[in-house]
């Protein structure tokens, strides 16, 4: 029992360690039971396969700057005065990112903004609990309240302690736009609003808001060469995550814990970014910055949404998933890759084909001016023909954003025509949960102005990458 514990130790210290410094460091488990020592990969040998670079050019930046979201909400004021409108006002979280470049936390408190037609500047509504954050950054003009839920002239932080009926926030927001001249104008807002909503603008403002949630997500569906740029920075990092956790696999193979790996991969992905992003911990720094990764073996990886949690010995014969997403400045996406470990079947085989397959036909189908509907249904019917129909549960991909999912889908019912700049995961998986057996790949193919569509890593799709013997 003592050499037991001394072996978990030295694991969870290597698990703790800085997993970067691959030469100072050794993996223990099984391996340092019976006295060998193992110095950890750093992705070096998996890196030998990686597909080779594209004609995207590179970019350093940790994200989009505050010029970019200028000219992002200039566009949206042209659209704006074309339609007749002064104005809108924009309460989702990912549309005030985009359009400002302010990244911030969402909770039940109110932050919104507001984009007048004419301006050089949002009007900001907002809690005193952001204060720093937005007057710190694109900040001219704005009403502050308290806190949710509030008093009106309660403002402790300045000394000013009240006590009285609970003040309609959205009311509020309204009434500061009557102030600054814009009731009788027309307006619009990034989403539908409710009756209940709806009334009190027309009481206020004298009129109601038009719902402009389309054009906002236009735009937002269209990258341009700069996010392009970065979200392709975001995958070179998450190429060298999977590098890493593929030679750890292959390196340490049964002597691993899925959750192991997971744990491993992320600190690793996590040392690997913030080493090179400039950050000194104050605001509007290191912003949009995730980084997520999960493994899960066996049985798990029979099913696209598994619930239990994953602790499994990693065993030959079996499927294994290294999946996640890596984000700067909002840039980014998704990333999966699934192994089949020998001794393989012939059914592992096929349901790792016929999701590789899907993937690259994706990749060529996916051209301006497609239908996503027709994209979704040649990958459906190849998985059919292939007598795989048992092992379908989802359409083949969904946009890919700031916020992960967004529209459009690569579905049968989504007849949205494929435009330049949308960004798609690649998701055409195979689940067989008898076997334990499931394949899902993903990864980033923003559609070009001709051709193909673009692949955001340089992951391969090849056999010699996702069979392998441990």
């Amino acid at each position: 029992m003592k050499n037991q514990g001394a072996v978990m130790m030295q694991r969870r210290h290597f698990l703790g360690s800085g997993l970067a410094a691959a030469a100072a460091s050794t993996w223990g488990g099984t391996a340092a039971a019976q006295g060998e020592t193992r110095t950890l990969p750093t992705g070096a040998e998996s890196a030998k396969l990686l597909l080779p670079k594209d004609d995207l050019p590179d970019v350093t930046i940790d994200r989009l700057p505050l010029s970019w979201s200028k000219e992002r909400t200039q566009t949206l004021q042209a659209m704006l005065e074309k339609a007749g409108l002064d104005g809108i006002l924009l309460t989702d979280q990912w549309n005030v990112i985009y359009f400002t470049g302010l990244f911030f936390t969402t909770t039940e408190r109110m932050i919104h903004c507001f984009i007048p037609t004419k301006g050089t500047h949002p009007i900001w509504f907002y809690p005193a609990l952001d204060r720093d954050l937005i007057q710190t950054w694109w900040y001219e003009d704005g009403d502050m309240y308290f806190d949710w839920l509030d008093v009106a002239g309660a403002m402790p932080q300045e000394g000013k302690l009240t006590k009285g009926p609970t003040r309609d926030l959205w009311v509020w927001l309204l009434e500061g736009l009557k102030k600054r001249g814009f009731a009788g104008k027309k307006l619009a807002v990034d989403r539908e609003l409710v009756p209940s909503r709806q009334k009190p603008v027309v009481e206020v403002l004298g009129g109601p808001m038009v719902s402009a949630a389309a054009d906002c997500m236009f735009m937002r569906q269209r990258k341009n060469p700069l996010e392009i740029q970065l979200t392709r920075r975001a995958y070179t990092y998450f190429d060298r995550i999977h590098c890493f956790a593929r030679d750890l696999i292959m390196t340490h193979g049964t002597d691993l814990y899925d959750y192991e790996v997971a744990n491993a991969a992320e600190k690793f992905g996590t040392e690997l970014v913030m080493k090179d992003l400039r950050s000194t911990g104050k605001p509007h720094q290191a912003v949009g910055v995730s980084v997520g990764i999960g493994c899960r073996v066996g049985q798990a990886t029979g099913y696209p949404h598994p619930n239990q949690f994953h602790y499994n010995k990693i065993e030959r014969g079996k499927a294994i998933q290294v999946a996640g997403v890596v984000r700067i400045g909002g840039c980014g996406g998704e990333l999966y890759r699934p192994y089949m470990i020998a001794p393989r079947t012939g059914h592992m085989e096929k349901v790792w084909k016929t999701a590789r397959d899907g993937c690259l036909m994706q990749k060529d189908l996916s051209r301006k001016g497609t239908l996503c509907s027709d994209v979704a249904y040649e990958i459906h019917k190849m998985q059919i023909a292939a007598g795989m129909q048992k092992y379908i549960y989802h359409r083949p991909a969904h946009g890919e954003g700031m916020e992960g999912h967004q529209p459009p889908y690569l579905a049968l019912g989504d007849h949205t025509v494929l435009d330049t700049g949308m960004m798609f995961s690649v998701e055409p998986g195979m689940f067989d949960p008898e076997t334990g057996t499931g394949a899902n790949f993903s990864d980033g193919f923003i559609v070009q102005e001709t051709g193909p569509s673009r692949q955001m890593s340089r992951l391969p799709w090849s056999e010699e990458w996702a069979f392998i013997q441990i």
